[in-house]
């Protein structure tokens, strides 16, 4: 197997969809993948446009989001390497259901819908193993669902930042780096709030020596005074 093969198996074996399938597995799905690279702040698709490839991250991160009647964006997810979006673009030919766009220079793995259902069908084996999983993804979307119905905007906000550093931050010398540069406009997008509500919750925490912010993301000094935070 050539290098950038080896490279791609490795990748795709970090993607929780893939988790079950063998190397040998995963070697036929890294024939069918297109690398490709894209500057900061690049769309890679637009919501509604014709979906022809689900794409992985091998570098970089991207965020994707859905805009409504008056041009505002609602924050559906940010991505990081390892990475799979559109989750809904594997079993049926609908277009992209939002726009996704690049936060910093990014290199994606491309999988053609096309070549990937044919793939499924000549191996069942793999396709049963997929479907498993997603049935765990469904169930897992359930919880978040419930989790974030009845709560205000202050406990989205901080379940927000738990969950950008469970999924995305690095622990040093006990402080959480979250490496994902996003404005404050972007933060609100993604709980559904202003950018002056996200202002005056960063800057208490902030005052409170919860969490720091910077233009290259975040640090989360205390996290168990995160979790018990309440906005005086």
């Amino acid at each position: 197997m050539k290098e950038e093969a080896i490279d791609t198996v490795s990748l795709l074996r970090q993607v929780p969809l893939f988790r079950d399938l063998s190397d040998e597995e995963l070697g036929g799905l890294s024939t069918i993948m297109i690398q490709r690279s894209y500057r900061k702040k690049t769309v890679v698709f637009s919501e509604g446009g014709d979906k022809e490839a689900v794409y992985f991250i091998q570098q970089g991160l991207v965020k994707t989001y859905k805009t409504d009647e008056n041009g505002h964006q609602q924050i559906v997810s940010f991505l990081k390497k390892g990475d799979m979006f559109p989750h809904t673009g594997l079993f049926h030919a609908n277009c992209y259901p939002a726009t996704a766009e690049t936060i910093v220079p990014t290199t994606l793995l491309a999988m053609p819908i096309k070549p990937f259902e044919f793939l499924l069908s000549s191996t069942p084996g793999v396709a049963v193993k997929i479907l498993r999983v997603m049935s765990q993804k469904i169930l897992e979307l359930q919880e978040k669902i419930q989790e974030l119905t009845g709560q205000d905007v202050q406990n989205r906000g901080q379940l927000f930042l738990l969950k950008l550093a469970e999924n995305n931050g690095k622990v040093k010398n006990g402080k959480y780096i979250i490496e994902m540069p996003m404005t404050h406009q972007d933060i609100a997008n993604a709980i559904g709030t202003t950018r002056e509500t996200v202002n005056r919750m960063l800057n208490q925490l902030r005052k409170e020596g919860i969490v720091e912010t910077d233009r290259l993301g975040f640090v989360i000094h205390d996290m168990e005074a995160l979790r018990h935070w309440r906005e005086n």
